[in-house]
Parts: C-alpha cells; structure tokens; sequence
C-alpha cells in the first residue's frame, strides 16, 4: 500500500513526495483509516514505528479545510507528551506534514521563560503541542483556552506513568471538552495505563503492532561478556570501530551516564550526556549536537531517551543492561528504522546474567556472543595471575590460594553457555 491509496488530501500528499515517504508504515496504514473516520483510537507501538504520522497526518487533514474564524485561531488539536525533546520532534512532523494546508502548530514546554510561548499563543494556533507541566500553568494562568478543542492526543501514556506525570494527564482531560475524538498511544500497556484508556475513549478501535517481544528484523544484536569494572575500557575500546558512526548509548542512572560521557571524552571520543537532571537547555543542545553529527557518542537514560528520534542511528549500546526485558526492545529499537540496517551491542556483568536471559526468553531468541575482545572475564583473570603469585611468594598455600580463586572464577563465569 501507498499514502496514495489512504484517501489523504494533495496537500499532505505533497508534502509527503517531497520527504521521499511513499509506503506508510504498518501502524500508519491501520491507524490513518480509523482517525479519518473520526474514531476514537488506542495504538499500542513501540518505538520507532512510525507512530507521529500516524496521528499527525490525519489529524492535519481533518483540521484542513475549515474556514479559520475571524480574530486568533482557537486550539483545535492538542497533543500531550512526556518529554521537551519529544515535544519538539512531534512539532517538527507537524510542520513537515502540513507545511502545505495552512495550518499551524507551536510547541510548549517547561524550563525556559514562558513569555515568548504566551505570546505565539495570542496571535493563535491550530495544532499545540505540550508537556504536562507547562500545558497546566499557563491553563491556570488564563493563557490557553481549550473550549473548542476537536482532537486530542496522548503520545507515550506509560512514560507519562514512569515519569509521575499521570495525575497532570488526569486534571489536563478534566478542562478539555466532553465532545472530542481522542488518539490514545502507549508502547506498554500497565494497568494503570490501560484504566485511563478505558476511562477517556470512547469505542476506540484497537491498533497494535510489533508486539513488545519482538525486536526488528534488520538489526544485528550481540553481547559481550566483562567485568563491570572494566565496562569503560570495554567501551572505549569498541567505540574504536570506526563503522560505529553515531552510537546511542544507555545507561542505568543519571550519575553514571555523566561519568561514561566524561571518560569518552578523555579518550577523545566525541560525546555528551543527556538526563531528567540536566537543564531542558543543555538536554536540546546535547540532542542538536548529536543530531549534525557534531557528537558522535549520546549516553542517556532510559526516561530520557524517549523522544531521540535519530537518523541513521548506526549502533545502539546497552552499557548496563535493563532489568526489565521490555525496555531491551524499546531501546534497541532505535537503531535500524526505515528499513535500514543496525547493530545493538549489550555488555553483561556477571550480576546482570539474569537480566539477560530473561530478554532472550521475550525476544524468543538467543544472543550471539563476542568472546574475542580484551576485557573478556575469561582474559582479564588470566592476565591478573602474576600478580597473584607474586603476592602468594613465601606463602606454603600460593598453590592452594591459585586454585581456589581459578575455582571461584569458574564457578562465577560456568553459567555463560546458558545466558547464551
């Protein structure tokens, strides 16, 4: 199937010839239809599916066309989402999109002086696109007017949930009309996230694809097994592949991304973090940097990270991984979109072999293993054994004490045949 074929206006059609997009994706296929018949939608799909033109484009068409009243435009779209880096993406689809029908879009967000934002707002705007935050204090400020809002969007439900933004979702629907068509779009489906579905849609229809277990086809995963203090030499070293041209890497805390940023850059890799605890402005220009290809290395958090949509995103690393299998496949999932190729690299300490069997029995699929690197625990105890020995000389039990830690070593590590 072609966008063609979707019943879509010359001007979106337009528009979409000239970014080179002809074939929608699978949830842009299911999910176009159902929001150009004016019905209520639940998507389930994660990370880069497609999923912003899924809603933008038919949200678009069913804004263009009618008459712009008199005076300011009124807010008939609004699209909530958790992060500013997401907001600015899903504003910049809009305007890609619609950059033929006549309409108009801002993006609002917090951390930055609210005057310019209230400003754009007076003059009028079709399409707002918002973080939870900030979408409420100017609501409360008697800036935003939401009486005659049409369609309403709420992008990346369940990092709302993570990220403690649930109950501003809660009071953000209770000030938008009764009388509305609603877009509902989760890569995750908890209970708690599933009960506001049900709570805010009204006969949605149901469009789920790539199911959580599965990982594209496309991308090649592997696993390196190492020691967790030697992770940052283990990174340094693979980053001095130079096929690896733009990597995102992942990282279990906020702290320890900064630290990994700092060694690569002391190894003269090129790279920067990006967390909840960085400004909004260090976050955008980390993210812009990485973007023009300025950085060559993003380490992020996983909270952080949604939202990073990246061209030609060659590699992802999962430098700790995931405790929780689900968040493997959102995050490799970055890489090898659009039909092209990429690589997921995850390096695996001895106290996170649990963590990876548990992803390859939801991604029904086992990962191959690099054995032939330096920091292999297998390399790195060998390389430990002089010292070892000189430090047992003059004792009676240095032969004892050798054996007992290669024991221990064997003990440790005689599990990896079946995490592979």
């Amino acid at each position: 199937m072609t966008f063609d074929q979707l019943s879509l206006q010359e001007p979106l059609l337009k528009a979409l010839k000239e970014t080179g997009y002809s074939t929608p994706t699978p949830i842009q296929e299911q999910s176009i239809p159902v929001v150009l018949q004016q019905k209520d939608l639940l998507g389930v799909a994660q990370t880069g599916t497609g999923k912003t033109a899924a809603f933008a484009i038919p949200v678009l068409q069913l804004l263009h066309g009618q008459q712009p009243q008199r005076g300011p435009r009124p807010i008939r779209a609004l699209v909530l989402t958790p992060t500013r880096e997401l907001a600015i993406q899903i504003e910049e689809s809009f305007k890609t999109y619609g950059k033929y029908t006549g309409l108009n879009q801002m993006v609002i967000f917090g951390g930055v002086s609210q005057h310019s934002q209230v400003n754009t707002l007076r003059n009028g705007v079709d399409i707002l696109i918002a973080t939870p935050g900030r979408l409420l204090d100017l609501l409360n400020q008697g800036f935003i007017n939401l009486q005659q809002l049409q369609l309403f969007v709420l992008d990346e439900a369940d990092r709302m949930l993570d990220m403690g933004f649930i109950h501003d979702v809660k009071r953000i629907i209770t000030r938008i009309p009764v009388k509305r068509q609603t877009l509902f779009f989760s890569a995750t489906m908890p209970p708690e996230i599933a009960g506001l579905a049900n709570t805010i849609l009204k006969s949605p229809v149901k469009v789920e694809v790539t199911p959580v277990s599965s990982t594209a086809e496309k991308i090649a995963q592997q696993v390196y097994f190492t020691d967790k203090d030697t992770k940052r030499s283990l990174l340094i070293h693979v980053l001095e592949n130079p096929a690896i041209e733009r990597a995102l890497v992942f990282a279990r805390t906020k702290y320890g991304s900064d630290k990994i940023a700092k060694a690569l850059v002391r190894a003269g890799i090129k790279a920067d973090a990006i967390h909840g605890d960085k400004s909004q402005n260090a976050r955008q220009h980390a993210l812009n940097n990485f973007k023009s290809g300025k950085i060559r290395i993003l380490v992020a958090t996983d909270i952080a990270a949604r939202g990073i949509d990246v061209d030609n995103l060659t590699h992802v690393i999962n430098y700790e991984l995931p405790n929780v299998p689900e968040t493997y496949v959102h995050r490799i999932g970055r890489t090898g979109r659009a039909g092209t190729s990429g690589i997921a690299i995850s390096f695996c300490d001895g106290e996170e072999r649990a963590y990876l069997k548990d992803i390859q029995q939801l991604i029904k699929q086992s990962i191959p293993v690099v054995d032939e690197h330096p920091f292999h625990p297998a390399k790195t105890f060998v390389n430990q054994q002089p010292a070892i020995q000189k430090r047992s000389a003059g004792n009676g039990n240095a032969s004892g004490n050798r054996n007992n830690g290669q024991n221990k070593f064997k003990k440790r590590w005689s599990n990896h045949s079946s995490s592979r």
